[in-house]
């Protein structure tokens, strides 16, 4: 008999009324936290579609303007485990309130002072923020719901991130080039208000180790490490030609630079409707939901380096690249959780830096090979790193072989970790 996946785990032991609250309080922390995600990752990519604006502005190179970009996602990838650790036995309730209050000061001190020096360091504080904030907010999210239905509750959250590079930056452009580049930095701030409020007065102020989603179900280092490895490539591979997308498709297919901003829109508006497909399918194949867009992501960069100069195909290539980026990064997050082998945020946090890194990484690959082997040579050796994850993965389901572990396991069945049962 089909059961209500958002229902507490323990029925006998929770009234009914109680239980639809439990469920109120547990949708409206998942939408707060979306719209969180949302206004972290639009301040993360924000200075790109202003970066003129913002140098003509404070009388900087666009290279410098360029660092307030890599600089935060640096600074991301060094921070996370580091801070995830020293915050595992804050509550959450306090420590996302804190992180979105972040936002908002931070925000709104950026626009105000014109200064780039004190821009930098909000920028920095910021990423600091969002570092934690991805780390905590799957744990979070994922203990307020049975452990069956783990992967729909990190799809859920993954659409509010992808949203931001196709609704968040594009609208901030917008915004900017409409009044100055400032306002779009106000506006993020504001985000940040409801979520913090919805936080404040729906989620439990209960410690993180009393949550099922405190530990992994099934931990295993082995399949943990493998999961961080293909998140490394992957992320490295396609920044390595995604990064130089626009001179591609200019250069080698032949498209004007209008007709770029639609592909780059039809590609993100892809990658939001495929995580929220993938989503709801994690639970079920989760080896599925990780192998298969690997496997079209390198289908897309490798297509692109050897038939890109058609048109047809270029476009081909960009939806089967859409449909990848996103819900493999949401797959890896929601295997991390499954297969941790300590603390779950300590596990996402450590996707995150190599997520980060991947995306620092395959843009300087990028440049270095730029004047090498050509725009299409930096398709070619993202499509060779994705074919090297996409063999670590089926690598890893041979060896597993034999030895089948169950994805959902039964809230009753799930053994108590450190005096933590997943009935609480």
């Amino acid at each position: 008999m089909a059961t209500d996946p958002t229902a507490p785990t323990d029925r006998s032991a929770t009234p009914p009324g109680d239980q639809k609250a439990a469920t109120r309080r547990g949708v409206a922390v998942v939408a707060a936290l979306m719209l969180g995600a949302f206004a972290f990752n639009t301040t993360e990519n924000l200075p790109i579609g202003v970066l003129k604006l913002m140098s003509d502005d404070m009388d900087v190179s666009l290279s410098a303007v360029g660092l307030l970009v890599s600089g935060y996602g640096l600074t991301v990838a060094i921070v996370s485990v580091p801070i995830a650790q020293l915050t595992r036995s804050v509550p959450r309730r306090l420590v996302l309130c804190v992180l979105l209050a972040g936002l908002f000061v931070a925000s709104v001190v950026a626009a105000l002072v014109s200064s780039y020096w004190v821009l930098m360091a909000c920028r920095l504080v910021t990423a600091v923020a969002q570092a934690l904030f991805w780390a905590v907010m799957g744990p979070v999210a994922v203990g307020l719901f049975p452990p069956h239905v783990r992967g729909r509750v990190i799809g859920a959250l993954s659409v509010g991130g992808s949203a931001a590079l196709v609704l968040g930056v594009p609208g901030g452009t917008w915004l900017g080039q409409h009044s100055s580049w400032q306002v779009p930095f106000l506006v993020v701030g504001a985000l940040a208000i409801p979520p913090l409020v919805l936080i404040a007065t729906a989620l439990p102020a209960s410690r993180p180790e009393e949550s099922h989603a405190v530990r992994g179900v099934a931990p295993d280092t082995r399949r943990f490490a493998v999961v961080l490895a293909v998140t490394g490539l992957t992320v490295t591979g396609v920044f390595a030609g995604y990064t130089y997308i626009s001179k591609f498709l200019v250069d080698e297919s032949g498209f004007t630079e209008s007709t770029v901003s639609t592909l780059l829109l039809v590609l993100g508006v892809t990658g939001i409707v495929t995580v929220a497909v993938y989503g709801r399918l994690l639970d079920r194949f989760p080896r599925a939901t990780l192998t298969l867009p690997v496997s079209t992501q390198a289908v897309g960069l490798l297509g692109l380096y050897a038939a890109g100069g058609s048109k047809i195909v270029a476009v081909i290539m960009m939806v089967l690249l859409g449909a990848s980026l996103g819900p493999v990064f949401m797959a890896t997050q929601s295997q991390v959780m499954h297969f941790a082998p300590g603390r779950t945020e300590t596990a996402i946090a450590a996707n995150g830096a190599a997520y980060n890194t991947g995306v620092a990484l395959g843009a300087l690959a990028g440049g270095l090979l730029l004047p090498v082997m050509g725009v299409r040579g930096t398709f070619l050796v993202g499509g060779l790193m994705t074919v090297v994850a996409l063999a670590l993965l089926l690598e890893e389901q041979l060896v597993s072989v034999g030895r089948p572990q169950r994805w959902s396991e039964d809230p009753a069945e799930v053994p108590e970790r450190d005096g933590v049962s997943a009935k609480q």
